[in-house]
């Protein structure tokens, strides 16, 4: 897997234009985030697309279902040959237990904790008490149990978990410059103070995406680190 932390989220919507902005960017990122409505839209075809242009592939499906159905996802996208897969920790242990045992020998299962469009007062009418950064310790420590590779939260609690599950691979979505706009995003650190914490893979959308020159937005950002 490449050493750049820097994930790109293919946020477009066009298979074509994805492939082509995947191509521009190939040198100044590690791997490409394919998410829901990318899987949606173009679904196994898009995913082979995007592979063909030689980087490690990040399926953020989310996956949560009872543990039979996840662990019958799982598997249907052996093919497809991913690096990272997602599943939410809300889900619980039997659930992850069974995705990580029905995952591909070399793709890493890594838990959604409390998404980053979310904040205590989000939570709270949920169900959930406390705030944030506890929910997402609660279920770092749960996906740990389950043998899963890591998990999926803000820059925010990723000191806090690296300090709790020192080998674990962190992934940190809701980054944004330093002098970038926040969009829907609520708990959101910059690229390298992410990466300073313990972030393993820094997932970057928008930044890139919708740069007048993506490139030059990717080498920028990958300059920082």
């Amino acid at each position: 897997m490449s050493s750049n932390p820097v994930w790109l989220a293919l946020d477009v919507p066009r298979l074509d234009a994805a492939v082509e902005l995947a191509r521009k960017v190939k040198g100044h990122v590690g791997g490409l985030k394919l998410g829901l409505e990318f899987f949606c839209a173009h679904g196994h075809h898009g995913v082979h697309e995007l592979a063909r242009v030689g980087l490690p592939i990040f399926l953020d499906l989310k996956l949560h279902d009872i543990p039979n159905t996840v662990a019958g996802a799982m598997q249907s996208l052996h093919v497809l040959e991913p690096a990272i897969v997602t599943v939410h920790a809300a889900g619980g242990r039997a659930m992850m237990e069974d995705a990580k045992a029905a995952a591909g020998e070399h793709c890493r299962v890594v838990a959604v904790t409390v998404l980053t469009s979310l904040d205590e007062r989000d939570l709270a009418r949920t169900g959930v008490g406390g705030n944030a950064r506890d929910q997402v310790l609660r279920l770092a420590e749960l996906a740990q149990a389950a043998g899963l590779d890591g998990i999926v939260c803000s820059g925010q609690e990723v000191a806090a978990v690296h300090r709790q599950w020192k080998d674990g691979y962190f992934v940190v979505p809701g980054l944004r410059l330093a002098d970038g706009p926040v969009g829907d995003q609520k708990r959101v650190v910059t690229p390298r103070s992410a990466r300073d914490d313990g972030a393993s893979v820094l997932v970057i959308g928008r930044p890139i995406s919708r740069a007048e020159n993506p490139v030059a937005a990717a080498r920028a950002i990958e300059a920082t680190l």
